[in-house]
């Protein structure tokens, strides 16, 4: 009990900063986020507000984060494994 004002301040702090980052990984190996801009760069295409050079550049970018992701993903559950 007396500890509490000690080491309840830096333990918030811990389990604050472990969430946010916990969040910002989430959202970074988010496969659905970049389906979804391919998805919506097509429709902008079919739409005809960008052109083919466009859609092309943009959709090999997304498609290099999307492999970008899933290989964080398959390294991240190696290492689950060998811990």
């Amino acid at each position: 009990m007396l500890t509490l004002p000690l080491l309840g301040g830096p333990r918030l702090v811990h389990w604050l900063a472990r969430a946010v980052a916990e969040q910002a990984e989430h959202e970074l190996l988010d496969e659905q986020r970049v389906l979804g801009r391919l998805l919506e760069l097509q429709e902008r295409y079919e739409a005809g507000e960008v052109t083919e050079g466009e859609v092309e550049r943009e959709e090999e970018a997304l498609l290099d984060m999307l492999e970008t992701i899933r290989e964080a993903k398959e390294k991240r559950e190696q290492w689950g494994r060998v811990a």
